[in-house]
Parts: C-alpha cells; structure tokens; sequence
C-alpha cells in the first residue's frame, strides 16, 4: 500500500490478499460472512474466507472511521471514505438487518488499457479504435454510457490518454476515480472534487476560469450534473463524461429525464445534439463463449441536427453478441467538424462501404448460444415450446362435447308421447294455454283451442329449440306434484292418476312462461268456471 495513503494506517487483515492483486476491482462482504470479488477476466464471484466476519467486519469500520474523523453507530448508520487508490462504503447493522455490508472499490492511478489489449481482447475493431482516436484529436464531445461495472470510467482514462500534451485538462468527480493527475504528473492537470461546500455549479464555474481545453466531467447522475455539462460543452469548451443508460442512442433521452423541470423536450434534445457529438455505448458480461469476463464496445453514435433544426441519430457501429458488427460512415457534418480540428479523411467513405449504405463485417463472429442460455437450452431440448404451452390441448374433445349435449335435449322431448289424453279433458287445460290470462275467454272457444295449444309446444319442441324443450320438459316433472292437485281433484272422475304427470309437462311445454304455484292461483277461478259444465 502507498505511504501516502490515509487507509495505510488501517489493518486490513484477511483482506490484504485481495487488495495487492491488480485483476481485482471490487470486494463485497454482506449476508453474515459472505464475500464477493469482482475481477477483470472471471467477472463476479464467491470466495471461502471464514476469517472474514461480521466482528472483523466491524472492527474495519471503525479503523475507517477513526482515520476519517467521522461517526460510525446507529446514529450515523452510514460511513463513506475515500482514498487515493481505495474507496469504502459501509452500512450499520441496525439498517442493514442481515449483518454489516462493506464495498471496497479500487481506483488505482494507472490506465489498464491500451491498444492491443483491446484487439486482442474483442473490445473494438482496430478501424473504429482509430476512427474514435480521431474524435479526440477534433475535440468532439464525448458521452460514454453502459451499466455499473461496464468499464465506463476506464474507457474514458484511455480517451483522455489521448489528448495532445499542450492541452490542458481539469476533471470535476464527487469521489476521486480518474487521477490523471498522478498517471500524468508533468502534464497541466487540475483535479476537482466536490463536496457539501463546494458543488458541480461552483466547481464549474472556476473551471471556466482556469481557462481549459478539456473539462472532464464524473457521471453524469443528478440534474445538477445534466447542467453542467450542458454549460460547458455551449461554451465552447470540450467534455468527455459518463451516464447509466442502455444504448448510445439513448443518451440524450437519459440526459433529459434527469432533469428537474418542465423544459420543453425538443429544444433540450436539439441542444445536446448540436453539441455532443459522439455517444459510446459499452457493456460488461461474463462471456461464455470466451471464457472470460467480458467488455466491449456494442454501440457509437453520431448526434448532429438537420437543416431543419432536428435532432438526428446515426449509428456509426453496433456489434451484436454474436460478434457481427454493422457500420456506417459518418455524416458530411461530423466529417466537417472534425476538419476544424485539422483531422481529416482521404475520403468521405471512412468504413469503404463503397455505394452501400451499411457495411457488416463477420470476422470476430462467436457463437451465439454460448452467451444466451435460453437460447441454448431451447436448441438442446429441440423444441421451440420450452414451457409446454401446447401440451394437453383439449379442443378436440371440447368439440366433440358439445354435439354430445346437443343431442340430449332432442331426444328428451321425446318421451312425453301423451299429450294426446288432454283431448279428453280440453276444459281443464284451457288455463295453462298462453290465452290464460285473458280472463273473458268463453268455454266453447276454450275447448276448441286446446288442442291446438296442447299439440304445438310438442311439435316445436321436436324440430326447433331442442334446449328449451328440455328446460321445460325435465323442470315440470319436479314440481308436478304442486302443479296437478287442482286438476286432479276437479277432473278425479275422468283422469287416471297415472296421467297427471303427462298432463303437467304438457302445460309446462304450451307457456312460454314456466308455471308456477303463484301463477296458477289466479287463472283457477276461471277452470273451476269452465270446468261445471262437464260435471
């Protein structure tokens, strides 16, 4: 460790290990005894150290606190610090409630990449590593995105790398990860920190004084900072920063979301991009294909406005996770811009895509299974149905179920083959007839109507509503007990008892409306009335 670090102080036991190997970037303790590495070529994962535990753990925070100056309990249940090389984060176990958490992240003062290890390693083509090259040397406005971890902060370590020695450079960080300053101690570097006293608009405003080419900004994360780059990169002066979104064309949508009032949405978008030129996508995965933890450039931008005062986009290079990269040369605007900055082109077909308007080149092409997992056990399993969607399909059955049910009801009408006895006895089943209520009905127009009604609701039953007849033939049976007392016991003389259940689904069959003891009641005055002069 540095002498001149202020953690040198501090007893980093077990943890020592860790901190002097270089391929090591993160470490992360949590979950009561758990530790997590994080490392340029195996990527994120676990290691055994039952030494490191919640009780050193603790001890730790408080050396850091001791060391800062600051208060670490359940009062102030969060502790940062920061160091030249190391940068700590700690969480009290009274907020985290499954033990103390710890992240320490190391920044040291080197660059880790260069030029051959990005070819070697597929992190760029060697056209557009010099194509971005360029961009520098022209001063181009500079935005690099990805997620956490993605490598953002070291890509732009090796753009600023490439700036001219004449040039002056001040970087503006909340928490200190570029120290171009100690990479490059005989170049003219000021290095800014902000903090509660002073903030990105104070720091930003003595930048202008000091009179830069380059203002390095840190990420791009709070609209504070959305501001700042936007009044640095309208005033002239050149930036190269970093912001969390999920494509390079995406970048200014992301600037404008952090935002804090209600600016109108085209004329922010055509600012940004008038001004920021280039925008640089990169993502960190673990590649299976590679066997390696993996980072790579997958997306640049160009951003410029058309003669109709539009923001435009135009993506120069993409590269898919199969390797496959697509490109497309810049337009007569970046091309001009760059001319300024006395960088020029043989040609204004930069990629030698000739007459066509996109180029894919195929040389760097991996397979794709071994990075997409699903995609893997889909083609394994040799079928395009993994869930089984389509496993057990019941229509057919349904469809032979429902002519089964439609067939029931017809048969049924069927059985009541005795609706012709009520021909004996037509004054008594005058009342069921849909004239029923009709209380002036004469008996000698009853009689010759009956039979008619009482005929009918068997003939529609057979041919035409099936459903119906079945409804009503199989409801009146349940209640014809209720239904056929009054007629019976007027007509005892004449009607067998075995009828009177034929004789009840036949009024049952003959109303539209299904007969009821309450509806019954009242037509019985009038059957009792049409029902003397048989007596």
């Amino acid at each position: 460790m540095d002498e001149k670090n202020v953690f040198s102080q501090m007893d980093f036991g077990p943890l020592s290990e860790f901190l002097e190997q270089d391929d090591v970037t993160d470490i992360s303790y949590s979950n009561s005894g758990q530790v997590w590495l994080k490392t340029l070529s195996k990527g994120v994962y676990q290691v055994e150290r039952p030494a490191i535990n919640n009780a050193f753990m603790e001890k730790l925070a408080f050396q850091c606190a001791n060391v800062m100056g600051k208060t670490f309990n359940m009062a102030h249940p969060f502790l940062d610090a920061e160091s030249a090389e190391l940068r700590m984060n700690f969480v009290h176990d009274s907020i985290a409630t499954n033990g103390i958490a710890c992240l320490i992240r190391k920044t040291p003062a080197k660059i880790r990449l260069n030029k051959t290890k990005l070819l070697n390693e597929q992190y760029i083509t060697e056209q557009m590593h010099d194509f971005l090259i360029k961009c520098v040397w022209g001063h181009c406005n500079i935005m690099v995105a990805g997620e956490t971890g993605s490598g953002k902060t070291e890509l732009v370590k090796y753009l600023a790398s490439n700036t001219k020695e004449d040039e002056k450079i001040i970087s503006i960080e909340d928490t200190l990860e570029l120290h171009l300053d100690r990479i490059f101690p005989h170049r003219d570097i000021v290095a800014m920190k902000t903090n509660n006293i002073a903030s990105y608009t104070d720091a930003l405003v003595a930048c202008m004084r000091q009179n830069p080419i380059w203002i390095l900004l840190a990420e791009v994360r709070s609209a504070e900072a959305v501001m700042a780059v936007r009044n640095s990169i309208s005033s002239g002066h050149h930036i190269i920063s970093t912001i969390h979104a999920d494509k390079a064309a995406s970048i200014p949508m992301r600037m404008y979301a952090l935002l804090e009032g209600s600016q109108d949405i085209e004329q922010y978008l055509s600012s940004i991009h008038r001004y920021v030129q280039i925008g640089i996508y990169v993502k960190g995965y673990y590649s299976r294909a590679l066997d390696r933890f993996q980072r790579e450039i997958m997306e640049i931008c160009e951003f410029y406005v058309d003669d109709d005062n539009k923001p435009k986009t135009n993506i120069l290079y993409q590269k898919t996770l199969e390797g496959k990269v697509t490109l497309r040369n810049p337009t007569k605007k970046l091309i001009d811009y760059l001319a300024i900055g006395n960088v020029y082109f043989d040609s204004d077909d930069i990629f030698g895509l000739g007459d066509a308007e996109t180029k894919e080149d195929s040389t760097g092409v991996r397979d794709s299974s071994e990075d997409n997992l699903a995609n893997k056990k889909a083609v394994a399993s040799g079928t395009e149905d993994p869930f089984k969607m389509n496993e057990g399909n019941s229509e057919a059955p349904a469809a032979q179920a429902v002519p089964a049910q439609a067939q029931a009801p017809a048969q049924a009408p069927a059985q009541p083959a005795a609706p012709q006895a009520p021909a004996q006895a037509t004054a008594a089943a005058t009342p069921a007839t849909p004239a029923a209520p009709a209380p002036t009905t004469q008996p000698a127009q009853a009689a010759s109507t009956a039979p008619a009604a009482a005929q009918q609701p068997v003939v529609a039953a057979q041919e035409s509503v099936p459903a119906a007849a079945q409804a009503q033939a199989v409801a009146p049976q349940q209640v014809a007990p209720a239904q056929a007392t009054a007629p019976v016991q007027a007509q005892a003389v004449q009607t067998p008892a075995p009828q009177a259940v034929p004789q009840a689904a036949v009024m049952g069959a003959s109303s539209s409306v299904q007969v009821q003891p309450v509806t019954v009641k009242p037509v019985n005055p009038t059957a009792t009335t049409a029902t003397q002069p048989v007596g």
